[in-house]
């Protein structure tokens, strides 16, 4: 079984950049599709992106297209969100999360999740 811890969150101001990092345990890493969601308080927890185990593929949210990109490593057991021109509105708990189905976007597909990292965005 695979665990998840991400990394990377904090305070920066709008327009502003964050990487997030999710780093797993475990050998099957590169068997699962990855994804990365968010949660503000009070709110359900929304998709923001996914790649597939390969990483030739990706798919996001529209609200993060454009300035958003996930990435990952397998040789390190690790995935990445990069995040620009970031908004108030992305201030939120993000999580990174592991699915067998591919390019899935909702919070049932996903077998695997970590502890979140929150990102708050000043304006």
């Amino acid at each position: 079984q695979v665990q998840l811890l991400e990394s990377g969150g904090g305070l920066v101001q709008a327009g502003g950049s964050l990487r997030l990092s999710c780093a797993a345990s475990g050998r099957t890493f590169s068997s699962y599709a990855m994804g990365w969601f968010r949660q503000a308080p009070g709110k359900e927890r929304d998709f923001v992106a996914t790649i597939r185990p390969s990483g030739s593929s990706t798919y996001y949210a529209d609200s993060v297209k454009g300035r958003f990109t996930i990435s990952r490593d397998n040789a390190k057991n690790t995935v990445y969100l990069q995040m620009n021109s970031l908004k108030p509105e992305d201030t939120a708990l993000y999580y990174c999360a592991g699915a067998r189905r591919l390019l899935a976007t909702t919070t049932s597909d996903y077998e695997v999740w970590g502890q979140g990292t929150q990102v708050t965005v000043s304006s």
